[in-house]
């Protein structure tokens, strides 16, 4: 008997310096609902939004097209030969390359992280694009404590010997961050941080990111973002914080919401840099966003 289960497609196109990158297909260009696509965190792939993706593009009233990229590097996108290419400059022109060959001309963008600060910099160059945003635990100013936590761990976690093991890494690394994750939400954590190469369970990215990381000190200047942000705030956004983040202070939670007449806010209880995106309320509350602006 077919299987009548919706399903996902993986499509291929080329960066503007000929790299291949990867994309998950949800949906339909025919579906009547606006595009969303989804853009994740550093070290992070396609592979994240899966359970919010299939809500948006089959399971909510409108259904729509939902694209899941993995930047150069990540995912199953080409690795480069040159690891300083690894910048959101470049990133930025591959996710217009994609958006251009896949025909989307605007779109709902949910960016995690180094996704949001994507989302940001589309609000400044291509703000058309972008007819509504959420930024998960990301905003116009990222703490340094967080940025110099996230360099400790990326390119350095141990290499499990299955599943389980995955599970345990993650668990000695981020549960003082994430303190309300099930049994099952740990399980999809690891097997969305890992993936089976050659026999060996890896992480979905070029080790050679680690580099990108070395310009992060202790000393090193504040990010500060507000006029992208408030570029990107002409439009409808969401912002997710994780209620332990260390990256998106309360502080600036509570400030974005106050300069920006149609920003919302919604903390993920029990979760650090960057909620995971898996549980149902806050998929929930993502699909009620999304149906709200169209």
């Amino acid at each position: 008997m077919p299987n009548a289960q919706p399903q996902s497609v993986d499509g291929f196109v080329s960066a503007p310096d000929g790299l291949k990158l990867h994309y998950i297909e949800y949906g339909s260009t025919l579906d009547p609902g606006t595009p969303v696509v989804c853009l994740p965190g550093l070290a992070r792939s396609a592979e994240d939004f899966a359970p919010l993706a299939r809500a948006l593009a089959f399971e909510s009233p409108t259904r729509r097209r939902v694209l899941a990229l993995d930047y150069r590097g990540r995912g199953l996108s080409e690795y480069d030969r040159d690891w300083n290419n690894y910048n959101l400059a470049i990133e930025n022109a591959d996710i217009l390359a994609v958006l251009a060959a896949t025909e989307v001309s605007r779109a709902i963008v949910i960016g995690t992280s180094r996704g949001g600060l994507h989302a940001m910099t589309l609000a400044a160059v291509r703000p058309a694009l972008l007819h509504a945003t959420v930024l998960n635990d990301i905003g116009p100013i990222v703490e340094p404590l967080g940025l110099l936590r996230i360099k400790g761990y990326v390119g350095k976690l141990p290499a499990p010997r299955d599943i389980d093991e995955a599970v345990e890494i993650l668990k000695s690394a981020m549960s003082a961050h994430f303190t309300g994750l099930s049994d099952e939400e740990w399980r999809i954590y690891a097997r969305t941080t890992f993936v089976e190469k050659n026999g060996k369970l890896v992480t979905r990215y070029d080790p050679r990111l680690t580099k990108t990381l070395d310009a992060i000190t202790p000393d090193m200047p504040r990010i500060d973002l507000w006029p992208q942000f408030e570029a990107l705030a002409q439009r409808p956004v969401l912002v997710i914080r994780g209620e332990n983040s260390d990256v998106l202070s309360d502080r600036t939670f509570v400030e974005m919401q106050q300069r920006c007449a149609t920003c919302e806010g919604y903390v993920a209880p029990g979760q650090g840099h960057a909620p995971l995106l898996v549980d149902a309320p806050t998929i929930a509350r993502i699909a009620a966003f999304v149906a709200s602006v169209g």
